[in-house]
C-alpha cells in the first residue's frame, strides 16, 4: 500500500487518529510511523514472482507471513536479531526487511541477492508506535507537557519516517559496493500486486467478523496514504 516512510509514516499517524486510537486508551502515544519498503534478501536469487517458490523467508509479522505464504516461500517467525545466525546456518534463505535493517544485521554480507520494487507501492511496511505511560503524562508540569505535544503527531511521525528513508540509501549503497546482485522487479508489479489484493480481501473478511467494516478500513488507509505521497 505504502512507498516511502516519511509520506507513510504521517498517513499512518493519521489513520490511526481517525480508527484506532481506542487501542491506545492506556498509553499516551507520541509517534505511530512505519519504516521504508521492505526488500527480499536472500542467497537465492528473485527476478520474477516464480523464483520465490519455496524460499524460506523470515517475516516481520502475521500478515507478511500470509502474504510470503501466497508468494509460495515457506514463512519462518523468529525475532529479527535472530536472522544473521540463521542466515549463516542455512536455516533460512533470507528475510523480508527494509535496507536500513540490512545495516545492523549485516545482510550484505550474509546474503548476495536483493530484490524489490523501486516504484510505490513497495513490497510491504511495517508499523510502530512510540508512546508513554499516561500517569506519566499526566503527573508533568503543563510546561513539559507542552514540550512533549510539540514533539508529538504526524509531522514528527514524517521525521522519523525521513530518518529510515535516508538509513535505507545507505543499507542499498553498501549492497551495491559489495558487488552484490540489485534486481528491481517493478516490470511485474502487478502479478506481486495481484497476490497482496488476496491478502487484504482476507483481511477484510478477518477484520468483518470481527464486526468491524474492513473494507472502509482499507479505503480510509488508502485515502490517507494518496494524501501524503
Amino acid at each position: 500500500m505504502v512507498g516511502d516512510s516519511a509520506g507513510s509514516s504521517k498517513a499512518f499517524h493519521q489513520y490511526i487518529l481517525a480508527n484506532g486510537m481506542a487501542e491506545f486508551s492506556d498509553t499516551h502515544p507520541i509517534v505511530f510511523h512505519t519504516h521504508g519498503p521492505g526488500w527480499i534478501h536472500s542467497n537465492k536469487g528473485v527476478a520474477t514472482l516464480d523464483d520465490v517458490a519455496g524460499q524460506k523467508l523470515r517475516g516481520p509479522t502475521r500478515v507478511t507471513a500470509q502474504l510470503l505464504s501466497k508468494l509460495g516461500a515457506t514463512p519462518v517467525g523468529m525475532p529479527v536479531p535472530a536472522v544473521p545466525e540463521a542466515v549463516s546456518k542455512g536455516v533460512i534463505d533470507g528475510a523480508i526487511i527494509p535496507w536500513e535493517v540490512t545495516l545492523p544485521l549485516k545482510m550484505s554480507e550474509l546474503t548476495s541477492h536483493h530484490s524489490g520494487f523501486v516504484s510505490k507501492p513497495g513490497l510491504y511496511t511495517a508499523t510502530f508506535v512510540m508512546t508513554m505511560n499516561n500517569d506519566s503524562y499526566a503527573a508533568l508540569p503543563d510546561d513539559l507537557k507542552a514540550v512533549i505535544d510539540a514533539n508529538s503527531g504526524p509531522e514528527v511521525s514524517a521525521l522519523f519516517g525521513a530518518a529510515m528513508d535516508n538509513a535505507d540509501l545507505i543499507g542499498r549503497k553498501v549492497a551495491t559496493e559489495a558487488g552484490n546482485t540489485i534486481t528491481e522487479l517493478d516490470g511485474e508489479k502487478d502479478r506481486w500486486a495481484a497476490v497482496g489484493d488476496a491478502v487484504t480481501a482476507d483481511w477484510i473478511a478477518e477484520m468483518d467478523a470481527k464486526g468491524l467494516d474492513g473494507a472502509a478500513l482499507v479505503q480510509s488507509a488508502k485515502d490517507f496514504i494518496a494524501a501524503n505521497e
